[in-house]
């Protein structure tokens, strides 16, 4: 068993490149979630002055999260993270507005935390258009126009694609759905709040996770426009304006607020890292023989796709992991399984190169070094393994 000192140093020396399964918690927000919890642990729905000093702490944060995430006019609804919000959201619209209609609009790309909830709605006699994309993991907007009809009421189309980054047009395709439908538009933008400039301007609803930003697992958020009623998924005593009753995690909020906080006022210079390390390793995979990019040149900064076609992604990783790099084969949620990646299946690459993929993905506090260690670290583990392969 190895010491605490071991531990340390461990965790010290090694290079940590699976940014988009989580992230490491800011110091700011554990020390936040921590004090809330042990000065303000009252029960916010409690009428006395300890319970109405956590409740002012829980109403604070909502305001904050409404300012920091751009969305001021809406209903800041507080959740166990991206999966709960993704279900909410269109659970929620799809049963609140199917006295309008019952077609739905995704794309082929979306997190399962999405495409489930589409795939249980059709089995409850919904329809769902699932739009294509291309090689780059982008959707086209003239598909979109051609998918809305009279009887659509949502529209989810995530922000950035969590295994390969391909961002989705999503300013232009709000204003699309507003001019052509009367469809209600949800975006999963877990993976792209502090890493670029977001605008949600043309969003009805908007998931978060605070842990894909230096913040806790296991808090989430979806803003709401305020005249969009939603269908709760959960019952009880009607916290959060009876959307998701339950006792509120008065120290998540607070500490999801401080998350935010951090990441929108890092967010410009982070960006600039985030490029300058993307930039570093595109450069050196471009020059590997044994490599195949599969994140284009417009994807997001902080994730890269890339192929081994003679060795599987899986082989690749574990080579890595002797040396304490972390890296991961495809989307966290789906690696452990023998599934293949249906985003890879969707930009067309062929099976050989989708058992050969790999992501790589940069947290906002990466460092060339960091970057420049690794490519040394792959020089001398990857190229051995394709030796009589």
């Amino acid at each position: 068993m190895l010491s605490v000192k071991e531990i340390n140093e461990r965790v010290i020396s090694m290079i940590y490149l699976d940014n988009s399964a989580t992230t490491k918690p800011h110091p700011y927000v554990v020390s936040s979630y921590i004090k809330v919890n042990e000065q303000f642990y009252g029960n916010p729905s409690s009428i006395h002055t300890f319970g109405e000093k956590a409740s002012s702490l829980f109403q604070k944060a909502k305001q904050q999260c409404k300012e920091l995430s751009g969305m001021s006019d809406s209903s800041i609804i507080f959740t166990s993270g991206g999966t709960e919000s993704n279900n909410l959201a269109i659970k929620g619209t799809a049963y609140s507005l199917q006295h309008k209609g019952k077609h739905l609009i995704t794309t082929a790309i979306e997190h399962p935390s999405v495409l489930e909830v589409f795939k249980g709605l059709e089995e409850e006699g919904f329809e769902v258009t699932y739009l294509s994309v291309g090689q780059s993991g982008e959707i086209s907007l003239d598909d979109l126009k051609a998918a809305l009809r009279k009887d659509t009421i949502l529209v989810s189309i995530m922000y950035v694609n969590n295994e390969i980054g391909s961002v989705q047009p999503i300013t232009e395709a709000g204003h699309i759905i507003k001019s052509l439908s009367n469809a209600r538009f949800h975006s999963d933008a877990v993976q792209a709040y502090g890493k670029l400039t977001t605008d949600f301007n043309t969003l009805d609803l908007v998931t978060l996770s605070a842990h894909k930003f230096n913040g806790l697992k296991g808090s989430g958020l979806l803003a709401v426009r305020k005249d969009l009623k939603l269908t709760p998924e959960i019952r009880g005593g009607g916290q959060q304006d009876g959307i998701r009753s339950g006792t509120v995690n008065t120290a998540g909020a607070v500490s999801l607020a401080k998350a935010m906080r951090l990441a929108s006022e890092h967010q410009p210079k982070a960006y600039e890292t985030l490029l300058d390390c993307q930039r570093l390793l595109r450069e050196f995979f471009y020059n590997r023989e044994e490599v195949k990019m599969i994140s284009t040149e417009n994807a997001a900064p902080h994730i890269l796709s890339v192929t081994v076609p003679k060795l599987t992604g899986e082989v690749v990783v574990h080579a890595l992991a002797k040396k304490d790099v972390f890296i991961t084969t495809s989307s966290a949620c789906s690696s452990k399984t023998n599934k293949k990646s249906h985003v890879l299946t969707a930009c067309g690459l062929s099976d050989r190169d989708i058992r050969g993929a790999v992501r790589i993905s940069l947290g906002t506090d990466q460092t060339l070094n960091e970057i420049k260690q690794f490519i040394r670290i792959w020089q001398e583990v990857i190229p051995p393994l394709l030796k009589g392969v």
